[in-house]
């Protein structure tokens, strides 16, 4: 087996606030080969968005955080990376799609200039010629019809759904070696959501690109994902490959996520202990949780 593109080890992050240290995620460890698509689900608030901007390194110089634990990208650990050597990974060797299109790209600002801008991240001297015809063909594989109209355009001419494409299309022009994905599909409608992950199929086979995919749609995670890890209140309660923790989950926060999805036959969603006990495990597995916290 291959070294972990990524390696996360004990990652810890905190918030300070007026009263005190409030403490979001406690002890992530994971890891990302090379080609491999990793998901990692939890509900609103788990801690899954904050852990994919830590490994960008885009939290670690605020004042109001304490982070601790390891990072490791290709050896190197981001916490101690010198700020500017990790502002220059951003955008070359790894990328994200956010959830948000809408606050991440700049409305002062053409798509055409925002997109030169990435590609003369990878390459300076790239000519604005260049970068046009570079992304027109991005924006044509997003399967947008007008890609010269949307390129010349601004943000806030654009619909949701198409700043989405775009900034899917902006994450995979220079072929990262990681690609974090931030639910990038929630602003696109179904059919467009297959497409994008297609793309990140073809992107993975095609550049042996490592993805961590986040996401609470556990049915794109089962198309999509090799391996999956779960979260729960800055947690992770279970991990494993992704038809055998859809088929047998042995964690109670797990049988709930998969008991909680909406079925075309209909029924109830069982309660998390009833879920926990037609396995025949206790209601607090391995994640140190107190029967309390797990029910709340």
């Amino acid at each position: 087996m291959s070294e972990p593109i990524l390696k996360i080890e004990d990652l810890k992050l905190g918030f300070k606030s007026w009263s005190g240290m409030n403490d979001v995620l406690h002890g992530i460890s994971l890891h990302i080969r090379q080609g491999e698509r990793v998901a990692l689900v939890g509900e609103s608030g788990s801690g899954k968005s904050v852990t994919a901007r830590l490994v960008l390194g885009m939290l670690q110089e605020l004042k109001n955080t304490h982070v601790s634990g390891r990072i490791l990208f290709e050896g190197q650990d981001i916490n101690t990376m010198p700020a500017r050597t990790c502002h220059a990974m951003r955008g070359t060797k790894m990328s994200m799609i956010f959830q948000d299109p809408t606050s991440s790209l700049n409305p002062t600002y053409p798509i055409s200039v925002q997109f030169t801008e990435v590609l003369r991240r990878k390459d300076p001297e790239i000519t604005r010629q260049r970068a046009r015809e570079i992304a027109i063909a991005a924006l044509t594989d997003v399967h947008i019809n007008n890609p010269e109209r949307v390129y010349d355009s601004y943000a806030f001419q654009l619909s949701g759904g198409m700043n989405q494409r775009v900034m899917i299309a902006m994450a995979l022009v220079n072929n990262p070696t990681l690609l974090l994905a931030d639910e990038p599909g929630t602003a696109l409608d179904v059919t467009v959501q297959a497409q994008t992950l297609n793309l990140m199929s073809n992107l993975v086979e095609k550049h042996n690109t490592a993805v961590l995919f986040i996401s609470h749609n556990l049915g794109v995670v089962r198309e999509f994902a090799d391996r999956v890890y779960v979260i729960y209140k800055g947690n992770l309660v279970e991990q494993g490959p992704t038809e055998a923790l859809f088929e047998d989950p042995r964690h109670p926060y797990t049988q709930a996520l998969l008991s909680a999805v909406p079925r075309i036959t209909g029924g109830g969603i069982p309660d998390i202990a009833e879920t926990s006990e037609s396995f025949g495990l206790p209601l607090v597995a391995h994640a140190g949780f107190s029967e309390k916290e797990l029910l709340s």
